[in-house]
């Protein structure tokens, strides 16, 4: 049987981040998506200029009809954009046993922000606790914990650590908002147990959607059987492929979104 992995997230009409990036970069890796959208947005390159919320009991029944049938392996959740989707989405996946991606959506790559300010907390208190994983970047550590965006390794580190003491039982910090010409990524979990996945950053304007992509990656490796470790190493050198191969699409006039079928197609 082919793995299945869902998304719970919102839809980018741009098609570059959100459900859309989700359910590429899960075809990509051969996996199965399905999905349950929290909000529609209208979006591109440019700007999310409209955010409209899925109705509660609708949230609900998207979740209880593909856990109701679908063998899923492996959840990742995105944008819930409000305290009452996110305790929503906390209930449906009550009697849900397999791992869950936690990428805290707060600001899309065009600057617009995502997630209401009274959501931030709600988050912190009612799915860090569910995460197998919580993949935030440097921005949004600090919304999470307070205090400035790590400036240094130890610093990504130390913030990793405490985000595990919030209840999360591992913590990938993203290093793609630093600096140098190396990108790490340090993957902290509860244990005090740190791995280092690097590469060279890439210099293109084009990454729209790299942290749905990655978080999705990730959960499409678990859904595959693959240890956390190795899942985010899978998702890690899929997405520089598909960060480098970016500039062969040229869609839109802002922030283009990533290639995520940079290994079976060229533009």
């Amino acid at each position: 049987m082919v793995p299945i992995a869902l998304t719970i997230a919102g839809s980018d009409s741009g098609g570059g981040a959100g459900i859309q990036a989700d359910l590429k970069a899960m075809s990509a890796l051969g996996v199965f998506g399905a999905s349950v959208i929290t909000a529609v947005t209208a979006q591109n390159t440019c700007a999310v200029t409209s955010v409209h919320g899925i109705p509660l009991d609708v949230v609900a029944a998207q979740i209880d009809a593909v856990l109701g049938d679908l063998d899923v392996r492996a959840v990742k959740i995105g944008m819930l954009a409000t305290p009452e989707i996110i305790h929503t989405v906390a209930k449906g996946l009550e009697g849900f046993r397999g791992p869950v991606v936690l990428d805290p959506v707060m600001i899309a790559k065009s600057g617009d922000a995502l997630l209401a300010d009274a959501a931030v907390e709600t988050l912190r208190d009612v799915l860090v606790p569910r995460a197998t994983i919580l993949t935030p970047n440097l921005p949004e550590a600090v919304r999470l914990l307070g205090g400035s965006a790590a400036q240094s390794v130890a610093e990504m580190e130390e913030q990793g650590r405490a985000l595990c003491k919030q209840g999360a039982q591992s913590v990938l910090m993203k290093g793609g908002h630093g600096e140098g010409e190396t990108c790490i990524d340090l993957l902290i979990d509860a244990s005090g147990q740190v791995t280092k996945y690097e590469a060279r950053r890439l210099k293109t304007g084009n990454t729209h959607g790299t942290g749905c992509s990655l978080s999705s990656s990730i959960a499409a490796g678990l859904a595959k059987g693959l240890d956390l470790t190795d899942a985010v190493a899978e998702a890690h050198v899929y997405l520089q492929g598909a960060i480098a191969r970016a500039d062969e699409l040229q869609v839109g006039q802002g922030h283009g979104p990533v290639h995520h079928f940079h290994r079976i197609w060229s533009a």
